[in-house]
């Protein structure tokens, strides 16, 4: 276990380094994932997650990009698979579905390409590929996260029944229309609609010649607004339609979340899988604004460090438009001490911490803003007393 107090991370500005990574995430689990990265001392892990990111930025130069990693966090629909017999929203399959969608892509874009991103295959070979679920979404759901006519044989019946009767609530609505407008009982208006419901405009005069149900009437009362008597019997029947409609949506969706709720420890890891690749994603963008590289790590106890930038300091100085100076230190079994010397703010504080900033963005998979024949050893315990 690496020994780094959380002060000697702030003395070094780490968090800071952190919150720049985080700020390239773009989804929220990877954007607190980057806040909590810490240094790593086991060698193989080090440079694993080096790897990762080095693939990661390598990615630009292949001709089939790494697909996009996006979702949208189920949070709310994972404590809801918790709960016995909870039905989840609509809106929550299609995010569902997206998830599982891009997790499998980058399943299958990993392991066709593996030999060109072995450490990021790596990353992702242990997660389960399966479709099933995007199956069984898709057999209820449409591409516009509406619930599909065909999502069961009696909704299907439903709505088409719900279709003939709407093609009967128009054609009587137009007979009783036309036939009204003849006899002159209707205002020039004709027509209007009353809460959702198309309605006769018909002259106050002429309401008791008019067969129907009076829904209100104008502000001056000159109007009367009526359905007509043959549109409310086929509209009492959509009324009843819709509620069979609505009734057999409530089940297949209970059907639906039953069938997904199994899958919640899998949901769990395609949403920890692509944060990670998020986090990954994030560190290569910061070291391309960096321009950090992976420099040779030694298992010597060695520090080579030539060109060296505090990545803070460089991005301050970029935005500012001013010249950065670099940093060479070396220090290896023979040579195991530096002693700094010079004026106030001549620049020894921002060697330390370049120094040791450098080393713990490394341990933490980040790329460093130094020349590429640079070399580091790994340290299990890192000290500081700055300022």
């Amino acid at each position: 276990m690496i020994k780094i107090q959380p002060k000697t991370l702030s003395d070094l500005e780490f968090p800071a380094v952190c919150a720049q990574v985080s700020e390239r995430c773009i989804t929220d689990m990877g954007k607190k994932k980057a806040l909590d990265l810490k240094p790593e001392p086991n060698y193989r892990k080090t440079v694993f997650a080096l790897n990762q990111t080095q693939e990661y930025i390598n990615s630009e130069l292949q001709e089939s990009p790494i697909p996009n990693h996006g979702f949208d966090a189920l949070d709310h629909e994972l404590k809801m698979l918790q709960i016995e017999d909870t039905v989840l929203e609509l809106g929550s399959f299609r995010k569902i579905g997206s998830l599982s969608q891009t997790a499998n892509a980058h399943l299958v874009y990993f392991k066709k390409y593996h030999e060109i991103y072995p450490s990021l295959y790596a990353t992702v070979r242990d997660t389960e590929y399966t479709t099933v679920l995007t199956d069984e979404i898709n057999k209820v759901v449409d591409r516009f996260g509406e619930i599909r006519d065909d999502a069961s044989p009696l909704l299907e019946n439903i709505r088409r029944a719900i279709n003939q009767v709407k093609g009967k609530i128009n054609s009587s609505f137009a007979s009783a229309l036309s036939q009204y407008q003849g006899y002159g009982y209707l205002d020039e208006i004709r027509e209007s609609v009353v809460n959702n419901v198309r309605v006769l405009a018909v002259s106050a005069m002429h309401r008791r010649k008019v067969k129907g149900s009076i829904l209100g009437n104008s502000k001056t009362g000159s109007i009367v607004y009526i359905q007509p008597e043959a549109t409310l019997n086929h509209q009492r029947e959509l009324n009843n339609l819709e509620y069979e409609e609505s009734e057999e949506v409530k089940r297949i969706l209970k059907e639906l979340t039953n069938f997904i709720r199994p899958f919640q420890p899998l949901l769990e890891e395609y949403q920890e899988l692509l944060s990670t690749i998020d986090v990954i994603s994030a560190k290569a963008k910061y070291a391309k604004k960096i321009n950090g590289v992976l420099p040779k790590i030694s298992k010597d106890r060695e520090l080579q460090i030539k060109d060296a930038y505090h990545p803070l300091l460089l991005l301050t100085n970029l935005s500012r438009g001013e010249k950065t100076f670099p940093q060479d230190i070396k220090l290896d079994k023979e040579n195991r001490i530096i002693v700094i010397s010079g004026p106030n703010a001549g620049g020894k504080s921002i060697t330390l911490k370049t120094v040791g900033l450098l080393q713990v963005m490394l341990q933490s998979g980040m790329l460093v803003p130094v020349h590429e024949y640079s070399r580091f050893c790994l340290f299990s315990k890192i000290l500081t007393d700055i300022g």
